[in-house]
């Protein structure tokens, strides 16, 4: 036998030699959600280790993740009830907590990338992130929105906007929302090929913001989301954003749609994104909670899936689990 590939993996340093693929916390991007108030930490039950915090503690939970090696966070805003309505007006409003709270974890923290969430959903009375009309989801309307939200969080100090709306033609209108008014460095991390999945679960717990149930309001997103059987139609929505502008393509979910990360990451020179959504981890952790799986094993072998399947940064919850492993194995 001339070639004996087990000779490459005969021992620790060899096999640190040869390894193709290398995953570190300066892949990963922290989500966090926000909610109003002072002194929260409230645990999402359906997403057990993760919290909606208030702006005080949050700023704790930001600096542990900055010792650890984690510098980039998404954070995602819980709305009350009081402040949703029909058209998303407190997405952009100067009382808008959210913005408030973005502009104190730049002024403290000015080293991190923040990026940030913009769709109607969190603020709409009718959970879904576009205007609803007569039982539609109106599109063109609905860019108007996205570009007076894009433009009070570019101003509020976010690095990086993330429309996660799927509204079509929204990158361009950002884009050109920002440049109009003088924030052309801010990028855009657009949620390019959004699947209608079934694992956002609690991520809406978290957000309090699944489609409400009415007669003139859909059921569900699968006019705007992406068909879970469709890949080709991937390359369309890659093709779109990245000539309407966006500097980052996203994939969401990540791990039931490897082959389309990694068709995403043979076809466009931009940045890939993956989206290691809630139901994704709520998974892995249920089985590690009943002893079926072992955390440290499955949950950094998880993430360099999505890593060598093409995605150049990966947005979960596992974040700052992962930096503390990768800093005692260091």
């Amino acid at each position: 036998m001339n070639r004996r590939p087990r000779r490459n993996r005969k021992s620790v340093a060899v096999r640190n030699m040869v390894r193709e693929t290398i995953l570190t916390p300066d892949h990963l991007v922290y989500p966090l959600f926000l909610e109003d108030g002072k002194k929260v930490k409230s645990e999402v039950k359906s997403l057990p280790g993760n919290y909606r915090w208030s702006i005080d503690k949050m700023l704790g939970e930001i600096e542990s993740c900055i010792k650890l090696g984690i510098n980039s966070f998404i954070v995602f805003p819980h709305i009350a009830d009081k402040d949703k309505d029909k058209v998303g007006k407190y997405s952009y409003s100067k009382k808008n907590f959210y913005l408030k709270a973005a502009a104190k974890i730049k002024k403290e923290f000015p080293e991190v990338c923040l990026i940030s969430d913009v769709a109607l959903d969190p603020y709409s009375v009718d959970g879904h992130d576009g205007i609803v009309k007569n039982g539609k989801i109106i599109n063109d309307e609905t860019l108007k929105v996205l570009q007076k939200m894009s433009l009070a969080q570019a101003a509020a100090g976010f690095d990086i906007i993330g429309p996660s709306d799927m509204m079509d033609g929204r990158v361009r209108a950002i884009r050109e929302a920002l440049d109009g008014k003088g924030f052309s460095d801010v990028s855009i991390m657009s949620y390019t090929a959004k699947y209608a999945s079934a694992y956002y679960g609690p991520f809406r717990d978290a957000l309090e913001s699944a489609p409400v149930e009415g007669a003139d309001i859909p059921k569900d997103k699968k006019t705007y989301q992406m068909d879970p059987a469709n890949k080709m139609e991937a390359l369309i929505e890659g093709e779109l954003d990245t000539i309407e502008g966006a500097d980052f393509l996203m994939v969401k979910p990540a791990l039931n749609y490897l082959d389309i990360i990694h068709m995403m990451k043979d076809n466009f020179d931009l940045p890939i994104a993956a989206y290691h959504v809630s139901g994704e981890c709520a998974m892995l952790i249920a089985a590690c909670q009943k002893g079926w799986l072992k955390y440290e094993e499955a949950m950094p072998e998880t993430l360099l899936s999505i890593h060598r399947a093409g995605a150049d940064s990966i947005l979960t919850y596992f974040a700052k689990d992962f930096a503390k492993l990768y800093k005692e194995r260091k």
